[in-house]
């Protein structure tokens, strides 16, 4: 039988992790089908292990802000160039986009003229800032799956077809993580005080926030004899970048630091507090239930034209505040990301007793709220639409398991 081919693109580590995640549900759905599944993409190590045959890995779309991809532009074209023709050959059914709207949906708006159906795993943040984004986003996508439960009411008040599929991280991890676990499985004792570091997946990230993150470890561990630290990387590129930065750093070597490779939910769990730049990890950090404090740096021209022309409407930026409509954890961005602001945020967030229980009742309400089956739904969302659009193959309302 003519197998289901399904083209996916996914953007970094955590596009990869949702990618690989989406890839093995359809697997699953698919099982008493006849006609095989094959996948075929920009796929990091996740998606290559659940069976996506890479095109590119997902690493090459890791930039981000308005003038960083300016620098790249040559790269990225050539490799949109080369993914239109490699998949507008290998005639797919479908072309699931995950994350990286700005490269996505360009490709999106190739495929679906010669067409293929089309979805934008991830709602770019339309609701927060750059909103004429939603016009573009209509003409290229038949499907928006939302990680954020309140994101497809945006959408149809923009005739978009947009489904909350839920955020396969709140259905990964418990709704009662197991501290002490994580803390034997690496080796730390339960009585150390113990702060998490997350300095960001992508390099820019890491260039613009290593230093301060790590003078703010230094001085928080100077005011708490004790203190050991760890700092869980994304990946190889930016574990260099931490390690370089580190050697630069005056006191660094008197810090009990350790590094892991990846371990970030483990060292979450783990952590009394988490110092943690703004993204994925926020919300990974909540459903840790560790309190943390959220920092974000752009390049300098990228916060000119966000503070010129007023792109961003919210007034938060991290995730937990976002998801619960108030300021539950502190942000600092730009000027504000200061060794002094930093460390005296997770004082708080280590020692005010009431906060903390504040936080963990809080984090579970948003943890259950984003619980709605994630890849599993995602998988049975994108199942609906092939059949909406005609695709047969085995994709009749018998072959879609609920």
């Amino acid at each position: 039988m003519t197998p289901l081919r399904i083209a996916i693109v996914a953007g970094e580590t955590s596009g990869d992790a949702l990618g690989g995640a989406l890839i093995a549900a359809l697997v699953a759905a698919r099982s008493d089908c006849q006609a095989p599944v094959e996948f075929l993409g920009v796929a990091g190590p996740a998606m290559r292990a659940a069976g996506c045959q890479p095109l590119a890995d997902a690493h090459e779309l890791a930039v981000m802000g308005l003038i960083e991809p300016l620098r790249h532009l040559p790269r990225l074209l050539r490799l949109r160039s080369m993914l239109i023709e490699r998949i507008s050959a290998w005639k797919p059914a479908i072309f699931i986009g995950i994350d990286a709207p700005a490269f996505n949906l360009g490709l999106a708006e190739r495929f679906k003229a010669l067409g293929i159906a089309t979805v934008q795993y991830v709602s770019p943040q339309v609701w927060a800032w750059r909103p004429g984004r939603v016009r573009r986003i209509a003409r290229c996508c038949d499907l928006v799956m939302c990680l954020l439960p309140f994101e497809p009411a945006f959408y149809r008040h923009h005739a978009v077809r947009a489904e909350f599929v839920g955020h396969p991280l709140a259905d990964q991890i418990p709704l009662q993580p197991d501290r002490a676990a994580a803390r034997a499985a690496l080796g730390v004792d339960a009585s150390v005080p113990l702060i998490a570091l997350l300095p960001g997946s992508r390099l820019g990230e890491m260039q613009r926030l290593a230093a301060v993150f790590l003078a703010t470890a230094i001085e928080l561990a100077r005011r708490r004899p004790g203190l050991a630290v760890l700092a869980p990387m994304a990946n190889a590129e930016v574990r260099a970048e931490f390690v370089r930065v580190l050697a630069t750093i005056p006191g660094a070597s008197r810090l009990n630091l350790r590094i892991l490779d990846g371990e970030a939910r483990r060292a979450l769990t783990a952590a009394d507090a988490a110092l943690v730049t703004s993204g994925t990890a926020t919300l990974e950090a909540l459903l840790c239930r560790c309190p943390m404090v959220v920092a974000y740096r752009v390049g300098v021209l990228t916060a000119l034209l966000l503070r010129t022309l007023k792109l961003v409407r919210l007034a938060y930026f991290s995730l937990p505040n976002l998801l619960a409509g108030t300021a539950l954890v502190p942000e600092f961005f730009q000027q504000a990301v200061t060794c002094a602001n930093l460390a005296g945020a997770l004082e708080r967030a280590l020692d005010d007793a009431a906060y903390r229980e504040y936080l963990q009742r809080e984090f579970l309400q948003v943890h259950q709220s984003l619980r709605a089956g994630g890849a599993a739904s995602a998988a049975q969302a994108v199942l609906r639409l092939l059949r909406d659009k005609g695709v047969e193959q085995g994709l009749d309302q018998e072959g879609l398991r609920h």
